[in-house]
């Protein structure tokens, strides 16, 4: 036996280098979820068998068997009576950017969707006014939005607007990101204040998101300010933790 074996899974290469410290079942895990995340191996595909991918590797079922539970853990792949193993989605990793989550889905090749829960005009609370420099109770614009990315929720989003910045249609909201509305009508965002976090939903939330009351979700809130120096937006948003991921690079100073 070589020290690297080899084989392949739905035209994806896979292999596990047996002098590594790394136990054999995550390497292999490793490399399924990396062909998720890329794209390699698409929302829907079925995995051959544990037994043959075991056999093509060299591996032990039980071995086999802990990478695919790994990842169903992870909710990166589900296992169907009658069908097998699929591939449900790939994890969206977003850059700490200046930059709206549609326009980012459409960037990673995801097929993004809006259904807009709520678009009005309302007296501004206490913290959505602080947030946008406003006096509370102030006139702003409300928005909710359901988004999904290849037909599978993602997340829900909450946005409040000075409403004289600009009026918006259903419509617009369900075929547009926000922020490229927003720099449609000559707004110019500029820099953004952003807080992540962790929470659990509510019964609401995760009606939407296709998950149980008080699963953990992703929490991100943003103010976002125009090149004028006005506040323009502030979000506050939930996300699958299991499909999202937020990315930050550190340097030195």
């Amino acid at each position: 036996m070589t020290a690297y074996d080899a084989a392949m899974t739905e035209g994806l290469r896979l292999s596990v280098d047996r002098r590594s410290p790394v136990p054999l079942y995550h390497q292999v895990a490793t490399q399924l979820a990396d062909a998720i995340d890329a794209g390699t191996l698409a929302a829907g595909t079925k995995l051959d068998n544990e037994i043959a991918l075991a056999d093509r590797l060299g591996l032990s079922r039980p071995t086999m068997r802990k990478a695919i539970e790994e990842l169903v853990g992870k909710g990166l792949l589900v296992r169907k009576r009658g069908v097998g193993t699929q591939v449900v989605h790939g994890r969206v990793r977003r850059e700490l950017e200046l930059t709206s989550l549609y326009d980012d889905l459409s960037a990673a090749g995801k097929r993004p969707r809006t259904a807009v829960l709520l678009n009005r005009v309302e007296p501004a609370p206490a913290e959505v006014a602080e947030e946008l420099g406003v006096a509370p109770g102030t006139d702003v614009r409300r928005l909710e939005r359901l988004r999904r990315a290849d037909g599978a929720p993602l997340a829900v989003l909450r946005n409040w607007l000075p409403a004289d910045l600009l009026e918006l249609e259903d419509g617009e909201l369900e075929e547009h990101g926000l922020y490229e509305l927003l720099r449609q009508r000559g707004t110019h965002l500029r820099i953004a204040r952003q807080r992540i976090g962790a929470r659990g939903a509510s019964a609401d939330e995760a009606a939407l998101l296709d998950l149980r009351p008080d699963h953990a979700l992703l929490t991100m809130q943003r103010t976002a300010y125009a090149d004028s120096g006005r506040a323009v937006e502030y979000g506050d948003h939930c996300y699958r933790p299991d499909s999202y991921s937020f990315e930050v690079t550190v340097v030195e100073r």
